[in-house]
């Protein structure tokens, strides 16, 4: 830095629009005195000076979170989501019971916490969105940010449909008896009778079905809109809107409450249900191992799925959320906390689900029993005679016990003749068996149970008001994982953006509010994100170790964090993690040939799902949704690959930084791809974006005169420039990042 009193001008990009607090940020830490010094705006006109550190009227100063507790919150609000509650649930159920969770935590530490700790890191560092951090890591890869883009927002299509239906729900529970409490009558003339369909199901499954949908057939048949779904949908994207309408400083407050209040819920569900008969039946049933299951290669690819979906892995959330952090935030800790508070809450639900459904299933057990008892005692002394039934056994009162007993007797005396009886075993354990999720768990067998709830409104309420929050928390990360990115790379207004954004969701998100909804929601559910988002991952990981270099990652870690990570880390993200994903998404390919695509349709006269095979149009849509979404990979691969993106106009593969100089990179294909984040090639010149006589400078710690320093972009480096008359100045390292 010279000591002279002579200031020195440098002309700045003509496309810079950064704040400077925001590379200030991102200082290289050799220089103390620089670092201490107070950056400057001077006005040679007028002789003014003011602090741009401060803020001025031409610098737009990136948003920050308001506390580092608002962050986690966001994040988790984020990750714990429905399918915390009504996935993990069903494949804990499915899988083994307690034996699922060795495998889902063997792969949350191969998969999960490397991943999210890498998402994290690159969003902090980078303090972009998804599209500027992937552009930024590799040009060629900068379709991966895109990707995310697209497939979030066509998660957010039809998860804030999740939403709505929670919200008719919510708005229906305030009755007592509720709604769906038992089977509508139909009076005709002559007679009353109980709705045939109803009777065929349950009072649940009717009311979700027929009055919650009122579904169609079949996908090809519209039916027309559900207009009360019409208006529960437009209330969703209003309260998303207007929690995102100003960045984080809305939604990370609005994160108090959305993140805070279903834990709340869950505890209170659980100390509830421990009180209700049968549900110690139902978690002894979840924490029985059947370790048996644990071998079997479907166990492990479904556990890893939902790590890879628990955590919001690709969206672009993750690093929009992180990107408005203090660079040297621990995001090393946030990464291991927010997967270990995921985990839990994962078994917290699990636990409140098991309770619940114990309590749900001796309710139908005691049913069933009731009926069978009343079939055996029409066959007395015609097909079973009365001699077979002990004498203490109270017809007007059948327990379990006295229902077994008398089953094993009649199975016994009259083994070929017993299935024509008709009468069923009843077994607790055969009800928990029944497994149930997604929309089946939270608004059939849920709500079943609670139609037993003493206070069942007030329970319903708190169920369905816990569901609309979880609901927004993943809805906000999802659309942040939308807007940060397009802000940051086009310089939109944030407030127009969300608005059109959201307007642009309810419109298209039409077609989930039409009698045949339901099924498009099953559609886009299956085939919109599960192998776009494992894609996009993939090439995330095989980004940073092997394009951008991991060894060069790591310094750049160990200079953002303060300390080196663990070596285990680099080898995750170098070797076991893309294995294992590419594995994952082998295996996806594999399912998806053995199973053609087919949805679950309801059909009335049997009342009952069946699957169908989606029509012609239907699969073309399916593998549309998959290629719209990986799309802008190659893309924008070919664009960069083929020279046809000029990438010298000010653009983040363009401008990088080196000691003493602001330097633009030649647009040849050979170096589109460097994998350096800051690597210079030749000095250059730029003009000044200020007005003539204006110019930014630091002043030196007891100093007289300033000294000047060049100005950058996209805050990633801010580094003093080396005066002319100092050449004995020894040339710094670059830096990495």
């Amino acid at each position: 830095m010279p000591n002279n009193g002579k200031a020195v001008k440098r002309e700045l990009d003509d496309e810079v629009r950064e704040s400077v607090k925001d590379l200030l940020s991102n200082e290289d830490a050799c220089d103390d005195s620089f670092k201490k010094s107070p950056l400057t705006v001077v006005d040679g006109h007028e002789g003014k000076e003011r602090d741009v550190e401060e803020g001025s009227d031409s610098e737009e100063e990136r948003p920050a979170w308001n506390s580092k507790l608002q962050y986690i919150l966001a994040q988790v609000g984020f990750s714990v989501g429905l399918g915390n509650v009504w996935r993990f649930p069903y494949l804990c159920q499915k899988n083994g019971g307690g034996a699922y969770l060795v495998p889902y935590l063997i792969l949350l530490v191969l998969i999960g916490i490397p991943l999210f700790f890498l998402e994290l890191a690159a969003g902090q560092r980078i303090r972009r969105g998804s599209i500027g951090v992937w552009n930024y890591i590799s040009p060629r890869l900068g379709g991966i940010g895109f990707a995310s883009c697209v497939v979030c927002f066509f998660v957010a299509l039809y998860y804030n449909v999740i939403i709505a239906w929670s919200l008719f729900y919510f708005s229906q529970s305030f009755q007592h008896p509720l709604p769906w409490h038992e089977c509508p009558l139909v009076n005709n003339k002559t007679l009353t009778f109980v709705e045939p369909e109803c009777e065929k199901s349950s009072a649940t499954t009717y009311y979700w079905y027929r009055v919650a949908l009122d579904i169609s057939d079949s996908i090809s048949h519209s039916g027309g809109l559900n207009w009360r779904m019409t208006l529960c949908l437009l209330a969703a994207w209003t309260m998303v809107c207007l929690a995102m309408i100003k960045g984080i400083q809305s939604s990370g407050k609005v994160m108090y409450f959305s993140s805070l209040f279903p834990y709340v819920v869950l505890i209170c569900f659980l100390v509830r249900a421990l009180l209700l008969t049968g549900s110690i039946d139902g978690i002894r049933h979840m924490f029985t191992p059947k370790l048996e299951i644990m071998l079997e290669p479907k166990v492990w690819r479904e556990a890893a799925t939902q790590v890879f979906f628990a955590l919001g892995l690709g969206f672009g959330g993750v690093i929009a959320f992180s990107s408005y952090n203090k660079r040297d935030n621990n995001c090393h800790f946030d990464a291991v906390l927010v997967s270990f508070i995921n985990f839990i809450t994962s078994v917290l639900a699990t636990l409140v689900v098991f309770a619940v459904l114990g309590f749900k299933a001796n309710i139908m057990n005691e049913k069933c029993v009731e009926l069978n008892a009343k079939k055996i005692h029409g066959y007395l002394g015609k097909e079973i005679s009365y001699e077979l039934i002990p004498k203490h056994i109270d017809f007007s009162h059948v327990t379990q016990e006295d229902y077994l007993q008398m089953t094993d007797i009649i199975r016994k005396v009259q083994e070929g003749n017993y299935t024509e009886l008709g009468l069923e075993p009843c077994r607790i354990e055969d009800e928990l068996n029944k497994a149930v999720q997604g929309t089946g768990l939270a608004f059939i067998a849920f709500t079943e149970a609670m139609t037993h709830f003493p206070a069942s409104p007030f329970w319903s309420v708190m169920f369905f008001l816990m569901l609309v929050n979880l609901g927004l928390g993943s809805m906000f990360g999802t659309i942040e994982g939308i807007i940060t990115p397009i802000v940051d790379t086009f310089k939109v207004r944030k407030e127009f953006l969300t608005v059109g954004c959201c307007l642009l969701a309810f419109s298209i998100g039409l077609i989930f509010v039409q009698r045949s909804g339901n099924y498009f929601v099953s559609m886009f559910d299956d085939y919109s994100a599960t192998l776009p988002l494992l894609i996009v991952v993939i090439l995330e990981n095989v980004a940073v170790a092997w394009v951008y270099g991991i060894d060069k990652f790591f310094d750049d870690l160990k200079d953002m964090l303060g300390f080196s990570p663990f070596r285990f880390y680099y080898y995750m993200w170098k070797y076991i993690t893309p294995l294992v994903l590419m594995v994952l998404l082998a295996t996806s390919f594999i399912q998806l040939g053995m199973t053609p695509p087919s949805y679950s349709a309801w059909n009335e006269d049997l009342a009952q799902e069946e699957n169908l095979r989606y029509p012609d149009w239907g699969l073309a849509m399916c593998i549309t949704l998959v290629v719209v979404a990986i799309l802008p990979v190659p893309v924008v691969f070919c664009l960069r690959y083929f020279n046809l993106l000029d990438g010298s106009g000010g653009g983040l593969s363009a401008v990088s930084y080196k000691k003493g100089r602001m330097i633009k990179e030649d647009a040849s294909p050979e170096d589109d791809d460097d994998a350096s984040l800051i690597h210079g090639k030749s000095p250059s010149e730029a003009p000044s974006p200020m007005p003539p006589g204006k110019s930014i400078y630091r002043k030196r710690s007891g100093a007289g005169e300033p000294d000047s320093a060049p100005n950058g972009r996209y805050g990633i480096g801010y580094l003093m420039a080396d005066a002319p008359d100092t050449p004995d100045m020894p040339d710094t390292p670059e830096s990495d990042l």
